[in-house]
């Protein structure tokens, strides 16, 4: 389910402004649209997964549903950053939640200023068992196993080919991996190294009570 397509309602002007008026108990009105689109996005979702039958909640047997859980949109969880390709791409072996070996390549990262630090964001390039090749961002943080799911969250990342292409990075559509609802699914593990050193409050929260 690709969430990510909200970013393409959102102007490059309304991004530049959101990095530095943070997150305030009233909206702008840019603000207040970005806000309304993004709840739009996540009552897609809600009914996606109440009702699709291929969603986690009824394609390996029915599970009760309620409403996704979600922080609140911080602009503050908001980035801009460059692709930077890794020089050496690593193959690495990922563990799934059921213990099964997968194989992805390290293949970049992004920059993210974060509490006067900067902080690295990994993507990995994996191969689909039909051939087609995907790009990943897992991630832990400081609310992991609090109030985020425990084995991590994922964003969505689309490449584009021209290597000075400036990114999106928008942990408002950060979402749970389908292990999050079911046993019966097996998701990739995040290493030590998908770890970042901050409170990310953004995006989808734990969905078990």
């Amino acid at each position: 389910m690709k969430i990510s397509k909200i970013l393409f309602y959102v102007s490059f002007s309304l991004l530049i402004l959101l990095q530095f008026i943070g997150c305030e108990e009233k909206y702008t009105t840019e603000q207040q649209l970005y806000v309304e689109e993004l709840n739009q996005i996540r009552t897609e979702t809600n009914e996606y997964m109440a009702q699709n039958p291929n969603s986690p909640f009824n394609a390996k047997g029915k599970i009760d549903f309620h409403n996704l859980n979600y922080f609140d949109a911080n602009f503050d969880f908001i980035f801009r950053s460059k692709l930077y390709e890794n020089a050496v791409k690593d193959t690495l072996v990922i563990m799934g939640t059921k213990g099964e070996q997968r194989q992805s390549i390290r293949f970049g990262y992004l920059l993210l200023d974060i509490d006067d630090e900067q902080l690295k964001l990994n993507v990995y390039k994996s191969q689909s068992q039909d051939g087609e090749v995907y790009y990943s961002i897992w991630f832990t943080d400081k609310t992991t196993g609090e109030e985020s799911y425990g084995v991590g969250r994922y964003l969505n990342f689309e490449l584009n080919e021209d290597p000075d292409f400036i990114y999106t990075i928008d942990f408002n559509l950060a979402y749970n991996p389908y292990c999050a609802y079911s046993k019966d699914y097996s998701c990739a593990i995040p290493t030590k190294e998908d770890f970042i050193d901050a409170e990310i409050t953004a995006g989808e929260k734990i969905f078990h009570d």
